[in-house]
């Protein structure tokens, strides 16, 4: 397949269209041969690429699965018809470490205990990093050497073990806000979202760009619906909750929640 294929995709990459070449091939392979195939830790991007590549080729049998409800990096699992689409078929793991409280460690911290032995990004998931307590989703195939091999994040020694506890996971926390907008326009959305002028928001996403449902655009006038996301980097993470109503003056009145 090339580019053209993906024309309901728009400003995809050539990494882009080798992942989609490749589960779209995928998708074929279990209609026809009945395989079932897992890929390595996807980034929330690729994830709604394959969402999106998967509703064009009406196909269903998929599951995007990060050990969790929620979690942001995700393997896609694409099924043979007689197999049974389940989060426990996917070859992935739970790691906990342990250390002192008073060790006050970072997500870059363990992203760089992990990548010095020389594991490649994809094999490595979702970190949480608690109070004394961190999970690290991997791939199967490296968790034990993981287990085995990290006694230091930076100067702080920890201990690993198998597994994790899905009370140790938090739930996402955010804070609504409210407004009327003039429409549904990327730059309308955003000025509600940051508190700022419809002006300010229209030059932030020209030149910064705006990730709608993980996707980047640099169009002010992209169109938003409730339950899409959308993020400018360095501003934080929004959710378009809901659509209230109509002024009468024809404005909408919009609740956004910003994820704290």
């Amino acid at each position: 397949m090339g580019r053209k294929d993906y024309s309901f995709l728009p400003e995809i990459t050539d990494e882009d269209v080798f992942l989609l070449d490749r589960v779209s091939e995928w998708f074929t392979m279990s209609e026809e041969k009945h395989i079932t195939r897992f890929s390595a830790f996807l980034d929330e991007r690729q994830c709604e690429l394959c969402r999106r590549l998967a509703a064009s080729r009406g196909f269903g049998r998929y599951l995007l699965w990060g050990g969790y409800e929620g979690a942001e990096r995700n393997m896609l699992g694409v099924f043979a018809p007689y197999d049974e689409m389940a989060a426990e078929s996917f070859p992935l793991k739970g790691v906990t470490f342990s250390y002192r409280e008073a060790d006050r460690l970072t997500h870059r911290d363990f992203l760089g205990a992990l990548m010095s032995l020389e594991l490649t990004r994809d094999s490595i998931g979702d970190i949480i990093v608690g109070s004394g307590r961190t999970m690290v989703f991997l791939r199967d195939t490296v968790e034990q050497d993981v287990l085995y091999s990290v006694e230091k994040i930076g100067r702080v020694g920890v201990s690993a073990e198998e597994g994790f506890r899905l009370s140790d996971i938090p739930k996402a926390e955010f804070k609504e806000i409210t407004g009327f907008a003039a429409s549904l326009r990327a730059d309308c959305v955003l000025a509600i979202a940051l508190g700022t002028s419809r002006e300010k928001a229209a030059r932030l996403i020209r030149s910064a760009g705006i990730a709608v449902d993980h996707i980047i655009k640099n169009s002010p006038d992209t169109k938003l619906s409730a339950g899409s996301s959308f993020s400018v980097r360095g501003y934080g993470k929004f959710l378009l909750k809901s659509i209230d109503g109509v002024s009468k003056k024809d404005r909408i009145h919009i609740t956004v929640c910003k994820f704290v």
